[in-house]
């Protein structure tokens, strides 16, 4: 079996060394475009977890890499004459070259041929000749950009410049230094690979680069330069380059990895971000996966490239996503700059989901207390501490909007129960809100509760526009009131194009098989094809919509409840109006976001003089409509904006909803940084939701500042005493019923073992730290 590598890269090397070890009858090349001792860039960063695999896949090459690595355990930041180091992190530096060197050595010592200075420029004359082509050719791989229509690359070139430089300053950490200048903010990410060498990656936002001047600079002028904004933090060191050009990252993603008997591997076929440092990591895990699934298809070539793609993908996937959502914190942060430091750091940390509030109370304990009293002094007198005197975690902090106070951050999220009687709510109804209320929850919110009998979504919505109804709400909300310290808010909306539809369960937004009513929306546009085409609202209509809101409001003020929100999300009627694509009107009511917010605000402040002064009053929005000329970003901080100049007290992020063929981007907290933007640059609360599961997650959202509220939908309807299970995990006191304080004192009492547990097994399944393995390298020391 003829096996051809084309890149010298560690992906192709390494994937070349464990094949020959484990077949030694195979014919192997790697083809390598540049002499063997070129290379570019300066340092590579693996994990503890990164090295424990390397260990276990081939020992020889794992054992020359960590003799010749530097090693640290903290991550330092710099930050507006602040430093936070962070302790518990275990990772590695190690010159780049001197890692090719090592994996050429290894490859050879096993009989691998190894041709340098020959570019392959026909990757298919290689495939007639061999069994296997491997293309690892790195991000501009010809081989990819070849058969570009079927691998179908998709390349994103971010926004921020960066480049790659080197310094002989010494560091015992891996540092971020943040420095804003008369130019714009610049940032160095750095860390020491081997004794006397740093690797400074600079980067900086696309204005400030042109501001500095840095388009018009060499590589000697714009280290210059650099060297002038880091004077201080370089400590009279130079910084130096090597092919140190300002560049875009691109992040790449191709639909298929395999094509025949080519396969695609490490940055030819996927890139992740340098801020997670997971770039040679990724690339060497996708050989070791390619030689795994070898073994598991026995030298079988289209099996084991099937496989490989298969069982690969996932993993390439999660980290990508994770270098995503780090990136572009970076290039947002001058979002955060206004935060106080400490807070900046465990945005900082938090940013990518891998580190978590327990995460990181593992890891760095006294960080995590200090957390704990940043959050509880922005309180104030409201704070809530333990017996033991320390502050209870942010999910456990008071939070007042105008006069109410909740007594947690926990929400449960409005869910439609699609289960009242002509808008009329049950017995369900009751059990529903008053059950998740005894659990312990801040603030429940009532499903979207529609404002008139034509408002309805299906015919088991819930309404409030008769006595009957208003006497229905007014039995759950006192109830509430009576056996819980929950407050509860009227969430009061109008299904517009989605009215006349089935039950959730009978076909989510599908249209009624008969029985329907007339529906209106802001332009005449059916939800699907073959729904019921609404008709498009005019003047008189608009005014009938608002006097239902306000009789619906009056109403819900009555029935006693604590909050009001305006649904203005999700495809309904009134964001049917702010969205582009559902809002085709050529008046005053459509085109420029200005016109479409029109009828919106409309009825807000209407409700808002019809609603209690002293009681706050939300709206939830779709802050992206997930489809190409939908809502952007910056559209959905002016709406936000724009309700808070109204007198919107928070704003309920969600997203979506819109159009029926959007392509939503689903994985944990997907919706979160949305609502990190909205709070952090339109300056007004907001509640964030969306595949948040944990108390864990809610921690970390609420003390890095990506919102103030966090509502959980699926968890609350799983488990009704969720928060009262988290409270009892975290020791922070919760109200509960005298009915139930029995189970209450219980559930605290065995939480706390049930902690101490899972902490000593954390612990115990930690990756083995490797700074031992060389402790004559400058920084092991420091992390013994």
């Amino acid at each position: 079996m003829r096996i051809a590598v084309v890149g010298g890269g560690p992906a192709g090397l390494y994937y070349a060394l464990l094949m020959k070890r484990d077949w030694p009858s195979l014919d192997i090349t790697v083809y390598e475009r540049n002499r063997p001792d070129d290379t570019f860039g300066f340092g590579v960063v693996f994990s503890d977890q990164t090295l424990d695999t390397f260990r276990a896949t081939d020992f020889p090459s794992y054992r020359a890499i960590a003799d010749s690595f530097a090693y640290w355990d903290d991550i330092e930041i710099h930050f507006k004459d602040t430093i936070h180091r962070v302790g518990g992190n275990g990772f590695c530096g190690c010159s780049r070259r001197t890692l090719l060197m090592l994996l050429q050595a290894r490859a050879r010592e096993l009989g691998v041929g190894l041709v340098f200075s020959e570019e392959v420029v026909d990757g298919d004359r290689l495939a007639a000749t061999h069994d296997l082509v491997v293309a690892a050719d790195g991000i501009n791989s010809r081989i990819r950009e070849t058969h570009r229509g079927h691998f179908q690359p998709e390349t994103d070139l971010r926004p921020n410049h960066f480049t790659w430089m080197g310094s002989t300053r010494p560091f015992d950490a891996f540092t971020f230094f943040f420095k804003e200048t008369e130019q714009g903010i610049f940032i160095a990410h750095c860390y020491q690979y081997e004794p006397g060498h740093s690797t400074w990656v600079l980067e900086t936002d696309p204005a400030s680069f042109r501001k500095a001047g840095l388009d018009r600079m060499d590589e000697a002028q714009s280290a210059a330069f650099l060297e002038g904004i880091f004077a201080e933090e370089l400590q009279g060191h130079r910084l130096i380059t090597n092919r140190s050009m300002w560049r875009n990252f691109p992040m790449i993603r191709c639909a298929r990895w395999v094509k025949d008997n080519i396969v695609l591997l490490g940055d030819a076929k996927a890139t992740a971000h340098f801020s997670i440092g997971s770039g040679t990591k990724l690339a060497m895990e996708d050989s070791i996966a390619l030689h795994q699934a070898f073994h598991a298809k026995g030298l079988d070539v289209p099996a084991a490239l099937a496989h490989f793609e298969t069982a690969r993908r996932e993993d390439v996937e999660k980290t990508q996503h994770a270098a995503d959502v780090s990136l572009v914190w970076f290039e947002d942060v001058q979002r955060f700059w206004h935060f106080e430091p400490l807070r900046f750091a465990f945005g900082l940390m938090t940013r990518s989901k891998a580190i978590t509030y327990d995460n990181l109370a593992l890891r760095a304990p006294e960080m995590v207390a200090e957390v704990d009293r940043m959050v509880a002094d922005s309180v104030g007198p409201d704070a809530k501490g333990r017996r033991d005197g320390s502050p209870v975690p942010p999910l456990f902090q008071p939070f007042r909007l105008r006069g109410m106070k909740l007594e947690n951050r926990a929400v449960v999220s409005p869910m439609c129960q699609y289960s009242a009687v002509d808008g009329l709510p049950q017995d369900w109804h009751l059990m529903h809100y008053g059950s998740r209320a005894v659990g312990g929850a801040g603030l429940v919110f009532t499903e979207m509760v529609c404002v008139a009998e034509d408002a309805r979504i299906t015919p088991g919505c819930a309404g409030l526009y008769t006595d009957a109804q208003e006497a229905a709400w007014t039995r759950i909300v006192d109830f509430v009131h009576a056996n819980s310290a929950a407050k509860i808010a009227l969430q009061l909306g109008h299904a517009g194009q989605k009215g006349g539809t089935r039950l959730m369960w009978e076909g989510m937004d599908r249209p009624l098989p008969d029985g329907a009513w007339p529906i209106v929306s802001a332009s005449p546009l059916p939800y699907y094809p073959d729904s019921q085409v609404p008709a498009e609202l005019d003047r008189a209509g608009m005014d009938r919509v608002i006097g239902e809101f306000v009789a619906a409001a009056e109403r819900g003020h009555r029935a006693g409840f604590d909050m009001l929100e305006m649904h203005a999300a999700h495809g309904y009627l009134l964001a049917s109006f702010l969205s582009p694509l559902t809002n085709c009107r050529t008046d005053s009511y459509g085109g420029s976001l200005e016109n479409r917010l029109r009828f919106p605000l409309e009825v807000f402040r209407a409700l808002r003089r019809a609603w209690p002064a002293e009681k706050p009053i939300s709206v939830r929005i779709s802050a992206t409509d997930w489809k190409e000329g939908g809502l952007s970003g910056a559209d959905s901080v002016a709406i936000a904006e724009a309700f808070a100049a109204e007198g919107c007290d928070l704003i309920d992020v969600s997203t979506g909803q819109t159009v029926h063929d959007a392509r939503p981007n689903y994985g944990r907290m997907f919706q979160t940084p949305f609502s990190d933007r909205i709070r952090n640059e339109a300056r007004i609360a907001t509640m964030c939701v969306g595949a948040i599961t944990s108390a864990d997650q809610m921690n970390t959202i609420i003390a890095a500042g990506r919102a103030d509220l966090v509502a959980l939908g699926r968890p609350h309807l799983a488990d009704p005493a969720f928060t009262l299970r988290a409270a009892a995990w975290y020791q922070a006191d919760i109200h509960q019923p005298v009915q139930y304080r029995p189970g209450k004192d219980q559930i605290f009492r065995n939480s706390v073992r049930e902690r101490d547990d899972l902490v000593d097994l954390k612990l115990k399944a930690k990756p083995d730290r490797h700074a031992h393995r060389q402790p004559g390298v400058a920084g092991a020391r420091a992390a013994e």
